[in-house]
């Protein structure tokens, strides 16, 4: 009998779990050889001192909605939406043909002094989602160069105002803000800088949102713990000089240290300290925007007005790379006379196969009214997750819209949280994989205290929400035990 080249295809791939490459190497050992993962330990791959195999990178080959498979046909539900952005789900062919079609009729050209139809159009688009006179969008590949030109744009165009020595940021304890130097420099998680140093100087940190780890007598009033924050960025501006100071990045919700929201007030009260000390206020919202809170941009769920917005990921739901600096008019104001230009830019930014899934993207929002179902949805999807308080680890239930943490904690009583060894085996050493393993794709992170973090797809539902409940409890009852 004849055995056709499909057959064969089929036949190694389910021999050997991911299949071969081209070159004929199985895939598992191709991946550890040549594969250098993001944020991640390699050694677990490599072959152990005793002669053991090492594990195998887990090979994810298909998406539909909300779930994920592997290579071995294991399914999961992705509470992570990839990482924090594919809103709409996986598997949308209509994104795919989007950016099939974009790519016939003109697959790339730079924005540099040119333009194309669908950069145009997604500039026109974010604008008009974008509150006040956000008006000018200037695209990057990713979060981490939006943060960075923002803070570029920030310190040129104090310089053309006249104050060059309003150069230095604001930002607060345990953010992550991207990894380019700039970008690094504003994050606050100093593990992930120490071994880069020295990095762009002139980044400071003031406290974050995190009312669970608020002294005794603040927990208990957020309008007073919100004040009580804000101020500190005032006080923050104060001590390194008013006529120093650029601007502030601030998440509408943070993410590192496991999903704080702004108190009640934080935010019309750092508008007013911003407005005082002329300093421009950055809404990072490479996680929250897009519907991840609710609105397209969550500056509008809290109802403040930055100068900036920059924002990436869920603009085409990680269908093809994008991201954006969106500007006020103020801002932009400098560059529309003379000569004077913002010498700053990327190779594919604005792509016009990008930018196409984009638009494609944001039609499925406006179609089946995505921040709507966010807004519905969010108050069962917490409540739901609240359920898990009654266990002995979990200490704190927080978070906004679909986006959520749960801090994991030694004594609910005092609020004691774990050491080091104890992080590292719990978190690293069981949760992770066990979440994985019971069927639940999301972060276990210790960037601050430990926690457990979700961000689903925006189309999920209750039956998602039970399901997500559901395995927590029982991978965090049985973390418990191990104690």
């Amino acid at each position: 009998m004849t055995t056709t080249a499909q057959e064969t295809t089929a036949h190694a791939t389910s021999s050997t779990g991911a299949g071969t490459t081209p070159a004929g190497t199985p895939r598992y050992e191709a991946a550890r050889d040549h594969l250098w993962g993001h944020f991640t330990r390699q050694s677990v791959y490599e072959p152990t001192s005793s002669g053991g195999q090492g594990a195998n990178v887990p090979v994810i080959v298909k998406g539909d909605g909300a779930y994920i498979w592997d290579a071995e046909g294991r399914k999961y539900l992705d509470g992570l939406a990839g990482l924090f952005t594919v809103q709409v789900g996986h598997g949308r062919e209509e994104l795919a043909q989007a950016a099939a079609k974009q790519a016939k009729e003109l697959a790339f050209f730079p924005i540099w002094s040119y333009a194309h139809p669908s950069a145009i159009d997604l500039a026109e688009r974010l604008a008009a989602y974008a509150p006040g006179d956000l008006n000018r969008v200037f695209f990057t590949t990713g979060g981490g160069e939006a943060v960075e030109s923002a803070w570029k744009l920030a310190k040129h165009y104090f310089k053309l105002q006249g104050k060059p020595g309003k150069h230095k940021v604001i930002s607060r304890a345990i953010a992550y803000h991207g990894t380019p130097q700039g970008a690094l420099s504003i994050t606050g998680i100093p593990e992930l800088k120490e071994m880069f140093e020295p990095l762009v100087p002139g980044a400071f940190r003031v406290p974050n949102t995190n009312i669970y780890r608020a002294h005794d007598d603040l927990r208990d009033d957020p309008k007073k713990f919100g004040r009580w924050a804000a101020d500190r960025i005032g006080e923050a501006i104060e001590f390194e000089g008013p006529d120093t100071v650029a601007a502030v990045f601030l998440e509408p919700v943070q993410n590192a240290g496991g999903c704080f929201p702004p108190p009640p007030g934080y935010f019309e009260r750092v508008r007013e300290i911003c407005d005082e000390y002329d300093v421009l206020l950055v809404s990072d919202e490479t996680i929250c925007a897009f519907g991840r809170i609710g609105e397209i941009f969550a500056c509008r769920d809290f109802d403040y007005q930055p100068d900036i917005i920059t924002c990436a990921k869920g603009m085409t739901s990680g269908y093809s790379p994008i991201g954006a600096m969106i500007a006020s008019d103020k801002l932009f104001e400098p560059y529309k006379h003379g000569t004077t230009a913002f010498p700053h830019g990327y190779t594919f930014g604005g792509h016009p196969v990008s930018a196409a899934v984009a638009m494609a993207n944001l039609d499925i929002f406006e179609r089946e009214g995505l921040t709507d179902h966010v807004h519905q949805n969010a108050p069962a999807f917490r409540a739901t997750l609240e359920k898990l308080k009654d266990l002995p680890i979990v200490g704190d239930v927080r978070g906004e819209g679909f986006f959520y943490g749960i801090e994991l904690v030694k004594d609910k009583a005092t609020r004691e949280t774990f050491n080091e060894d104890e992080s590292e085996r719990m978190l690293r050493g069981f949760l992770s994989k066990a979440l994985f393993d019971a069927g639940l794709y999301c972060r276990a992170d210790d960037r601050g205290d430990p926690v457990v973090q979700l961000s689903p797809p925006l189309i999920i539902g209750p039956t998602e929400f039970d399901a997500i409940e559901g395995m927590l409890r029982d991978v965090l009852t049985r973390a418990w035990d191990m104690l």
